[in-house]
């Protein structure tokens, strides 16, 4: 993750702790962790707490990303989106429902 300026040991430490996530893309399967995550250097604040939510909601790592990155036109916009603009507890209430 250059945008955070870590390691790939860090990296991994972030994902081993749901921090981040992390799905396994083109030709060559490599785990890739999306830019989106990273806001001036650091990852989202409100992140970790989410993917939190929506794992104990029963989410598999790329159903997680799917919901984060799809567009809600009731937000407007995506719920990741929505977390980087501080908006968690919508968020967070959203992704509790799914649990339901």
């Amino acid at each position: 993750m250059e945008a955070l300026g870590a390691d790939l040991r860090e990296v991994r430490r972030l994902v081993d702790v749901r921090a981040v996530i992390a799905v396994r893309r083109g030709e060559n399967k490599v785990k890739s962790v999306p830019a989106d995550f990273v806001d001036n250097g650091r990852v989202v604040d409100a992140l970790g707490g989410t993917l939190t939510v929506l794992l104990d909601a029963g989410f598999e790592d790329d159903e997680a990303l799917r919901w984060l990155f799809t567009p809600d036109e009731s937000l407007p916009g995506t719920p990741m989106q929505a977390l980087r603009e501080g908006r968690k507890t919508e968020i967070r209430r959203r992704a509790q429902a799914l649990g339901w």
